[in-house]
């Protein structure tokens, strides 16, 4: 290891989420079951990644991280469950295709106000986009235009069951630089109305 690469302070790309449960993502799964065949060439998420982003950090120095764990974890004991569904389909510039979210929508919306604040309280800057409740499932391709948008109106009939969401995460990403999947990790997650044990 160079002197240069020593000194330059480790960083980690950072978000929090809420995750539905396994049997909701199975669901919506089978739904797409048969477009993972017809569509080979998109870059699916893979299911155990699947996620609700509530506020997206970017890349943060891994020493900041664990200052929101306190108040994020305060927060979530905080707050009740929420209860949502997967709905329907769409789609971000013809080459995200994403899953909506119905339900306590309003919850949501005030929960992810809750999470920003907290961020802010602990001089955590980021950049402060509208919340538009999504769930992403693929990517496509530069030279695609049309799978995606195809795609998002094979769902629009789609209806998931209600479930509730139980947990905050605080999410890690480890973006590649070449054209790998995304993975992602939990660095924590706590129950929503756990309060102290």
């Amino acid at each position: 290891m160079n002197e240069q690469s020593q000194s330059r302070p480790a960083t980690v790309r950072v978000f929090i989420a809420l995750a539905p449960p396994d049997d909701a993502k199975e669901e919506l799964a089978r739904e797409l079951a048969p477009a993972y065949a017809a569509y080979p060439r998109l870059r699916w998420n893979r299911i155990e990644d699947w996620h609700i982003t509530l506020a997206f950090l970017g890349e943060l120095p891994v020493a900041t991280v664990p200052l929101l764990q306190p108040p994020l974890a305060a927060l979530a004991a905080a707050s009740r469950r929420l209860g949502l569904a997967l709905r329907g389909g769409g789609h971000f510039d013809e080459r995200v295709l994403w899953s909506g979210i119905e339900g306590d929508v309003e919850g949501l919306r005030l929960l992810t106000k809750e999470v920003r604040d907290v961020i802010r309280s602990c001089g955590v800057a980021f950049e402060d986009r509208p919340l538009r409740p999504h769930l992403t499932l693929a990517r496509a391709r530069r030279d695609d235009t049309s799978s995606v948008v195809e795609l998002a109106a094979s769902l629009a009939g789609f209806t998931g069951r209600t479930w509730e969401a139980e947990r905050l995460h605080l999410v890690a990403s480890n973006v590649g630089r070449g054209p790998g999947p995304i993975h992602y990790r939990d660095i924590a997650a706590w129950r929503f109305g756990a309060g102290p044990s």
